[in-house]
């Protein structure tokens, strides 16, 4: 399978787009054809959308792609003091898509922290507040009883929260993400880099103790968004890197108790950030998801 290149971060950026949430201003990036299926791309804690980099330009030549930095997040606003809110990053994608004027069915591809994002969007279609087409998850806690947060997580979310996420670093970055990529798919010095230039952009150090706070949410919006994964109407499919410590094998595993008929793709050892350590493979098996919808239809 040919190698996926990608795009540079700097181009990333200058691609880039902006529009007003609430005051604040958010970094979003659109591609490919305006009459095409929309897919709504959505980020993990603690980086944000060029995560998608390598999977953009294939995704863009089959459907009209969305993403933003959210809330916090990346190149956009980074409030201090904030209250930030799951729930609010899903009024944040809401809000973008009305932006954009995409008011039809929407597809979904969300990892980590996108992946609670993308359940509180999925219970609102059951709602009647949106509409979906399909989701498809990455390596994320979409059960609380099996999320394995890492120590610097749980340091955060303690009343040390504001001194730890002052003193995280790239040195630090690093360690944690060696322990949750994959044995041979350790991310090289330069993606280090620029994960953590997204991540220190606009000092976004002093917010990491409050984004963290998507942990309790999590637990609180268990049952609701159980529910509305449960309910079988909206095409599910999970794709898991095995190898992750934190949303790995264990949490494939739970999810096939949970869901009925559950569709999952396990990934072996490959870590926490399938789309940046095995982007063929995830390309690969999101197409085969989206080709037996169109089947199936």
């Amino acid at each position: 399978m040919t190698a996926l290149a990608g795009i540079a971060l700097d181009e990333w950026r200058e691609r880039a787009q902006v529009f007003d949430f609430r005051g604040h201003a958010i970094r979003y990036w659109t591609a490919g054809a305006q009459d095409a299926e929309p897919l709504l791309l959505i980020h993990g804690f603690p980086t944000a959308s060029w995560d998608w980099h390598r999977l953009w330009q294939p995704l863009s030549e089959r459907y009209r792609l969305i993403a933003c930095d959210m809330l916090g997040f990346g190149y956009s606003a980074k409030p201090r003091g904030h209250a930030y809110s799951l729930l609010e990053q899903a009024d944040l994608q809401q809000a973008l898509l009305a932006h954009l004027g995409v008011d039809g069915g929407v597809h979904l591809l969300a990892h980590d922290y996108g992946d609670s994002v993308a359940q509180e969007l999925l219970a609102r279609h059951h709602e009647g507040r949106l509409h979906l087409a399909s989701g498809v998850f990455l390596n994320g806690g979409l059960f609380p009883e099996t999320h394995r947060p890492v120590l610097v997580q749980k340091l955060l979310l303690s009343p040390l929260g504001p001194l730890v996420g002052r003193l995280f670093n790239r040195q630090k970055l690093a360690a944690n993400f060696a322990r949750i990529f994959g044995p041979r798919t350790q991310p090289s010095g330069a993606e280090l880099d620029d994960f953590w230039h997204l991540i220190a952009h606009n000092d976004g150090p002093a917010v990491m103790h409050r984004l963290i706070r998507y942990m309790p949410e999590r637990r609180r919006q268990r049952e609701r968004w159980l529910a509305a994964m449960q309910q079988g109407a909206v095409p599910l499919r999970l794709i898991d890197g095995a190898f992750d410590p934190i949303s790995g094998a264990h949490m494939l595993a739970r999810y096939r108790e949970l869901i009925p008929a559950p569709d999952t793709v396990s990934l072996e050892g490959i870590g926490h950030y399938p789309q940046t350590e095995a982007p063929e493979l995830v390309l690969a098996h999101y197409l085969d998801f989206r080709k037996d919808l169109e089947a199936a239809a």
